[in-house]
């Protein structure tokens, strides 16, 4: 289930960002007993790059990550760690 979740997280962001480069990692096994875990949401960390974050500032871009991730960030997701650049942010 874990692995199914990260994967339709994944493209999810791949189709709505078109990234460059993309890192989704679950990190529920950390917060175990954890209210947001009781109910079956995990806990994951995004790392992505995209042209699609140009012009725009931090809280808009994580904006722009929950939009594409519609809604699993009810039925699948009790937190996600963000860091979203351009790619002239990363060289």
């Amino acid at each position: 289930m874990t692995a199914d979740r990260v994967e339709r997280i994944r493209a999810a962001l791949q189709q709505n960002l078109a990234p460059v480069h993309l890192e989704v990692e679950d990190d529920s096994h950390r917060h175990a007993g954890h209210a947001g875990a009781r109910d079956g949401r995990g806990h994951f960390n995004v790392h992505i790059v995209s042209e699609a974050f140009a012009g725009l500032r931090p809280l808009a871009r994580h904006r722009a990550v929950y939009a594409a991730l519609g809604t699993m960030m009810e039925t699948d997701i009790h937190a996600l760690s963000i860091s979203a650049q351009t790619p002239t942010e990363t060289r």
